[in-house]
């Protein structure tokens, strides 16, 4: 999904780049597509019924009355020249299966947690570590709190030093886009281009 082309006009194209929204179940993966996206956002939810008892753990987050069951799906134009496609992951363990498909093709992702459950982030991290596809973390804020700094968040989940660790508030749309520009920064980096370089140098994006 990430690639460039020229439109009739002979101009070029926006590089466009799939990036994932991934975290644990109740994390604001929904939320924070929805705040950012330039579009109406495309949502797979579906009310938590009585099945899920015993199956999802709520604690926490008994507030919560809906689940992703697929994906989500927005877009936010960063500038120009790049255009992300969001993808949002099912947070639950029963639909974890959806996450290889949906890995094809993005170059980074963003993982959420929420510092009450951090425990249910940890096997987004391992996904995106186990495939070697960069990401950075947001640390959201439930209720506009942000009781622990960055430093103390990246000791917690034994992240690397040169993974962003940012605080955020899913519901903000200048927040979330923060954290996605932090992730464009970290795929440059990644890619050994300096900030001279074009978006459209992104590894894959066909540039």
């Amino acid at each position: 999904m990430a690639g460039s082309d020229t439109t009739v006009t002979g101009a070029a194209a926006p590089d466009t780049v799939k990036i994932l929204i991934a975290g644990g179940f109740g994390v604001g993966k929904t939320t924070m597509v929805g705040s950012v996206s330039e579009i109406v956002p495309l949502r797979t939810e579906e009310p938590l019924t009585a099945t899920s008892l015993g199956v999802d753990d709520l604690a926490g987050i008994e507030e919560k009355k809906a689940t992703t069951v697929a994906l989500d799906f927005g877009r936010i134009t960063i500038s120009p020249e790049l255009v992300l496609y969001l993808f949002g992951t099912p947070g639950q363990q029963r639909f974890w299966f959806m996450w290889n498909d949906l890995a094809i093709g993005a170059l980074g992702a963003v993982v959420l947690v929420d510092v009450r459950r951090p425990e249910s982030s940890f096997a987004a991290l391992d996904f995106f570590e186990r495939r070697r596809i960069p990401f950075v973390i947001g640390v959201n804020g439930f209720h506009g709190l942000h009781p622990y700094r960055p430093d103390e968040v990246r000791e917690a989940l034994a992240v690397p030093a040169n993974t962003p660790v940012l605080l955020c508030d899913a519901r903000q749309r200048e927040s979330s886009r923060d954290v996605l520009i932090a992730l464009i920064d970290r795929l440059i980096s990644v890619a050994g281009v300096g900030r001279a370089g074009r978006p459209g140098a992104l590894p894959g994006s066909g540039a």
